[in-house]
């Protein structure tokens, strides 16, 4: 599943404290474009904490 969203600026990366996470990886705060509800069908969520791995940016349409 795919979410478009932006990643809040004033907010910093913070460290994943996970098991399952590779040393340093880092979680960002996302605004979505529309609320999301998640696999389980719980939300709508407006803004969530992502791990870096499951980011992907876009390209810019004015380049």
């Amino acid at each position: 599943m795919e979410f478009p969203g932006t990643i809040n600026a004033p907010g910093a990366p913070a460290p994943v404290g996970d098991q399952q996470t590779g040393e340093g990886e880092l979680a960002y705060w996302v605004s979505f474009d529309e609320p999301q509800y998640d696999s389980s069908g719980d939300g709508p969520y407006r803004k969530a904490q992502i791990w870096a791995r499951h980011l992907r940016t876009e390209p810019d349409p004015a380049v």
